[in-house]
């Protein structure tokens, strides 16, 4: 499972703190309001019932009492009804017991005893509050108040609150997500610095000062990359050097072993075998120095120019003896890309030279443009890159099996190893995989390469 960043868990946890919050704080204001609305209705109720029940008891202190007339003298409104409890018998404003069955039997034995009470009850499926009265000996008024209303108060309070919560917990989205995008802007900024260094650009460095917390981190990051930078160039000049001072001795060497070539018909067979492989180490040993050369300019930043690379990759076809028909393009068609003309070249050449040494010759070169990355395509017709050697096979001096089976080690190994080397300054990567059909498919990606 993957684990999310570090803006996402701040803003996730800035998210879920605010909805708790604002959750808690909306449950503790919901059951604030609930229990005062209801105290405040409940007192309301019973004033109105002690109210009612002394007009019920005046009305019913005569010789022949009309319980219903009692009852319509009661202005009730439409929030409150009226029963009377009278010898065993309810009394409505109608003719009917209306709710009497929603009295409880505790409730009404209470009267009955002659002690009020207050109870909360449903009728018709409706919350009420009902208030029981003692009047008599055998008579009880009880009046029951509907809480419809104010449990429709309840239900917009909750949805209310709940809107709240909500957008609360958005709003601490929001923040920690400002919180993190402002938070994490230095490191963004070391980022930046350190994929720049990787790619070749050693003279990255952070702005001194701009955030006074993070002002150690700052010396130490371009403490660093000064050193590295320093390492890098030291490394760099001594491949350098030792390749220019090998290059004296090795003309001297190539000269001398293309005289005893020349002259090979007049040596006996070993010697003659002796003096070809001489000379052929030399070649190799030119070689070797000329790949250090390129391998120590290689880790400077990239001279991007406008380039025709159909024209490129067709001249370094040409220059190994290969058709240029083997170069093609697109959909869609490759045009002029921004790339540093000497390092693509360097790419298609150890490309072409990889597939002619141990791939069997080179089949197709293609050329086109993705979204702005620049992809170059080399198949050949061997054998392929066996899938444990296809992220090793571009490092220095390492070869595939494929090398040591055909090419006898005649290579450097170091060919490849500039191919990714080139890639990766661009701001891209080489990969190899399977050509449909057999053999080895190269591939190479330049980003930035339309211009």
């Amino acid at each position: 499972m993957r684990r999310l960043g570090l803006r996402a868990r701040v803003t996730a946890a800035f998210a879920i703190g605010a909805l708790l919050l604002s959750a808690l704080m909306a449950l503790i204001s919901y059951e604030l309001v609930r229990r005062s609305l209801l105290d405040e209705r409940e007192r309301t109720a019973l004033r109105a019932a002690y109210f009612d029940a002394a007009v019920v008891r005046a009305g019913l202190d005569t010789d022949t009492p009309d319980v219903y007339e009692v009852l319509r003298t009661l202005d009730t409104g439409g929030t409150r009804r009226a029963l009377v409890h009278r010898d065993g018998r309810w009394y409505a404003r109608t003719a009917d017991e209306g709710p009497s069955g929603a009295v409880p039997a505790a409730l009404l034995a209470m009267v009955a005893d002659g002690e009020p009470a207050v109870q909360r009850v449903r009728v018709d499926g409706q919350p009420a509050l009902l208030v029981g009265v003692p009047l008599a000996d055998s008579t009880g008024y009880y009046e029951i108040t509907s809480l419809r209303e104010l449990e429709q108060t309840f239900q917009v309070l909750a949805l209310a609150l709940t809107v709240v919560a909500v957008t609360v917990a958005g709003s601490g989205a929001a923040l920690g997500w400002y919180a993190t995008r402002h938070g994490l802007r230095p490191l963004t900024a070391v980022a930046d610095a350190a994929e720049k260094i990787a790619a070749g650009d050693v003279t990255a460095r952070l702005a001194p000062g701009t955030d006074p917390d993070l002002a150690r981190l700052s010396t130490s990051f371009n403490r660093m990359a000064d050193e590295v930078a320093v390492r890098i160039e030291r490394d760099r000049r001594f491949a350098a050097d030792v390749a220019h001072e090998l290059r004296s001795p090795l003309q001297t060497l190539s000269a001398a072993a293309s005289v005893l070539s020349r002259r090979r018909d007049g040596l006996d067979d070993r010697t003659a075998t002796a003096a070809g492989l001489v000379s052929e180490e030399i070649s190799r040993f030119q070689r070797l120095v000329n790949d250090l050369i390129e391998l120590a300019r290689s880790d400077r930043p990239v001279q991007r120019e406008d380039v025709d690379v159909v024209a490129l990759a067709r001249g370094a076809c040409r220059g190994r003896g290969l058709p240029e028909s083997l170069v093609g393009g697109g959909p869609p068609a490759p045009g002029r890309w921004s790339v540093d003309p000497r390092r693509v070249e360097q790419v298609l050449v150890n490309l072409l030279d990889n597939a002619v040494r141990y791939g069997g010759g080179p089949v197709a070169v293609r050329l086109w443009v993705s979204d702005g990355v620049g992809v170059v395509e080399v198949d050949d017709e061997g054998p392929g890159v066996p899938v444990a050697d296809r992220e090793v096979v571009f490092d220095r001096f390492v070869r595939g099996r494929a090398a040591h089976d055909r090419a006898g080690g005649d290579g450097t190994g170091l060919g490849l190893a500039l191919v990714a080397q080139h890639a990766a300054a661009h701001g891209g990567r080489a990969s190899v995989s399977d050509r449909p059909g057999g053999g080895a498919r190269f591939r190479v990606e330049l980003p930035g390469a339309r211009p």
